[in-house]
């Protein structure tokens, strides 16, 4: 062997005698390998490179899939690239703009087309960065989002859902971004605290308390708690009020929503841009007055104020208000929470538009509804969250789901299959047959038919992949999106196939810095995965991102971690290079135990023992810190030491005896290390001395 192992010349090596194997395609392992076991990847988003996130998912997945194929399971790790929807767009925008171009002024055609070869570009680099990571996956069913199964899965669910009743096209408030032109869903609105000015301002004979005062001129009702009694005369009444562009008369109603705490326990009730005020507004059937465009500008109601931008018109109006006598006095310190874009920043103005809903709570009759359906799987424990405490987090955010609006207004994802024909809705993948009909220009939330993945991968209902892989046994993924995605799969698993889609949802934490600051490129902390794999080896990487990482919490990387595990993937080559070089294979005498040989091969066994435990247990950390203690302070340190005089020494069987527990000691260190440190492994087993070698990544655990 030579004095060390080159990473950067044989990891290449080995993974081309992976891939030529064939073992990564369950079909194409030994028949020994009958029951499956199967991880669909997270499909990782074909706008970029992977970062160190990505190499955190890579590293459990593959360690999972490794050390089940070694049990004799029939493995699938099924890779894919997700087109990311809204994300992509981002993305793109960013390239745009650099570009001195907008998205606004390309045809809807070019620009699919251009953000296409954009992904296909990068869907490539992606690729090949993950078999640099070791991805033992199948790449004979790699699978993109925007592949037509992918599709047309996607869109027979959107038909079956809409036939059901679940899916609705609805006039409802949505969170509209300004600066990408396009909706959100609840989940993908970020709330940040802010101070704004609370403003007091004059309603007739009452006082109330706004921090958008702009809004006013779409305000169609005044409402009060009706348990406060400073109030009650006024219920049901319709009073005068005099407004910045003519008198005008409000009615007072009562709702149980309103806090008689906040202000003055009055509140204007606003439609049109409020969440809140729009569910008063039906349960009342006020009015919906819109005040504000899609561009975030007061409109044509709004008199002297049209076309103002909203943070020049609420000064405006306030200003207005002061000189009229209508405001009051104003509290510049008032906190409050604030819905902004959570990919720009922007502040989201709520708008009342017709979208697309999905129904979460409410089901067909004699049905359980999407949430209900999810919910009891997770509690019934056919669904495993790991860590349990998860599944608290879980079973709290589902009490308070509402519908889900899962159309956008941007060109990039699979199409709405709807069909407008003046007051009609065809709802198919195609159009009918009869003159007149246009599809809807919105796409489906990348959620929708990524929250299909699973079953869809695996082409329900009639592949042979989908009743011989499904429901699939791990899901691991970032707990940053159990509900964006996790719940999502869940909910559209059981409607669609009446099945849970996996049995193990794994969930790890964020991958900080070494001073646990959140890794970002504004701080300047990024890690590349690939640099640094490049520099001390895919092994010490992966070590790096396994040793201290318990599911559901963060954990901290630095260069100087992975440094000191490239010095453990040195000692495991210099100790193995020791035990070949020692072993003498014309030697044929019996081995001769001694009473210290035997003990370290009993270690040995409860090593074995305690580290499949933990695997199968998925405490993966707990399983890497063990080998690591053991191979190097107790195999490297101890027992090779002790052993070195006997393998100079005269008496041939105690030699024998040394020189066959050593290789011993090695090769089950290698099986069990090889989940972890694929390529350092892998190499040492080919070099092994006493018979010929398969493949490690298919020997017995």
């Amino acid at each position: 062997m030579e004095s060390r192992f080159d990473h950067q010349a044989i990891e290449p090596k080995i993974y081309r005698r992976w891939e030529k194997s064939g073992f990564f395609n369950p079909d194409k392992l030994p028949v020994t390998h009958k029951k499956s076991f199967t991880i669909i990847m997270p499909p990782p988003n074909a706008n970029g490179a992977l970062h160190i996130g990505h190499a955190l998912f890579v590293t459990l997945q593959d360690l999972m899939i490794r050390f089940q194929r070694m049990r004799g399971r029939k493995t699938l790790w099924l890779p894919g690239a997700d087109h990311a929807g809204f994300e992509t767009q981002v993305v793109f925008d960013k390239k745009l703009e650099k570009e001195k171009r907008n998205r606004f002024q390309i045809p809807r055609d070019k620009l699919w087309q251009e953000m296409w070869e954009f992904t296909q570009a990068n869907r490539k680099i992606m690729e090949n960065q993950l078999r640099e990571l070791g991805a033992s996956c199948d790449w004979s069913r790699n699978t993109f989002t925007l592949d037509p199964k992918i599709i047309k899965t996607t869109h027979e669910t959107f038909t079956q859902m809409h036939k059901d009743g679940l899916l609705y096209r609805g006039e409802r408030i949505v969170n509209w971004c300004v600066k990408h032109q396009t909706t959100l869903s609840d989940l993908e609105v970020k709330y940040v605290e802010r101070e704004d000015p609370l403003y007091y301002i004059k309603y007739g004979p009452l006082t109330l308390a706004t921090v958008r005062p702009e809004t006013k001129f779409g305000d169609t009702a005044i409402a009060v708690n009706p348990k406060d009694k400073r109030y009650k005369k006024y219920i049901g009444k319709e009073i005068e009020i005099e407004t910045l562009i003519g008198k005008a008369k409000m009615k007072v109603i009562a709702d149980a929503v309103v806090d008689p705490h906040f202000g003055t326990g009055v509140i204007k009730v606003t439609p049109a841009h409020d969440p809140t005020d729009f569910e008063i507004g039906q349960r009342h059937k006020l009015e919906i007055r819109e005040v504000i465009g899609k561009d975030g500008r007061l409109n044509e109601k709004t008199g002297p104020y049209t076309g103002m931008k909203i943070s020049e018109a609420r000064q405006r109006v306030a200003e207005d208000m002061k000189k009229q006598g209508l405001l009051v006095k104003t509290d510049s310190n008032y906190k409050h929470s604030v819905a902004t874009c959570y990919k720009c920043g922007t502040t989201l103005e709520p708008l009342v538009m017709p979208q697309w809903f999905v129904r979460m709570t409410e089901a067909p009759k004699g049905k359980k509804s999407l949430r209900d359906m999810a919910v009891d799987a997770v509690k019934s424990g056919k669904i495993e969250l790991i860590p349990k405490r998860m599944e608290k987090v879980f079973l709290h955010w589902m009490k308070n789901l509402r519908d889900w609006n899962i159309s956008r207004q941007i060109v990039w994802g699979i199409k709405i299959p709807a069909w407008y024909r003046r007051d009609e809705i065809y709802v198919g993948a195609e159009a009918p047959r009869e003159a007149g009909w246009k599809q809807d220009p919105d796409v489906l939330d990348t959620w929708f038919s990524s929250g299909q993945w699973p079953y869809a991968t695996l082409n329900y209902p009639k592949g042979k992949d989908y009743k011989t892989f499904y429901p699939t046994d791990m899901m691991e993924t970032g707990a940053d999106i159990l509900f964006f995605w996790v719940a999502r799969m869940i909910m559209l698993g059981l409607y669609r196939t009446g099945k849970i889609p996996f049995r193990n949802v794994y969930l790890h934490g964020l991958v900080r810095d070494k001073d646990w600051q959140k890794i970002s490129k504004s701080k300047g902390n990024v890690i590349d995965p690939l640099g640094v794999a490049e520099i001390y080896g895919t092994d010490a990487l992966r070590m790096a991102l396994t040793v201290g990482n318990m599911p559901g919490s963060d954990t901290a990387i630095s260069e100087d971690k992975i440094r000191g595990y490239r010095n453990f993937t040195t000692k495991i080559w210099n100790a193995s290079r020791f035990v070949i070089s020692s072993y003498d294979k014309k030697l044929k005498v019996r081995p001769r135990y001694t009473k210290a040989d035997r003990a370290h091969l009993k270690k040995l066994q409860e090593i074995k023992k305690q580290v499949t435990s933990d695997l199968e247990k998925f405490r993966f950390h707990h399983a890497a810190e063990t080998l690591y203690h053991y191979f190097w302070h107790t195999f490297a340190d101890k027992i090779i030491e002790v052993n070195k005089s006997r393998l100079q020494g005269d008496d041939l069987a105690d030699r024998a005896a040394a020189q066959a527990a050593l290789l011993e000691i090695l090769e089950e260190n290698l099986k069990m290390l090889h989940p972890f440190m694929p390529y350092v492994t892998e190499e040492i087993w080919a070099r092994l001395p006493h018979k010929p070698r398969g493949m490690l990544m298919i020997e017995k655990w």
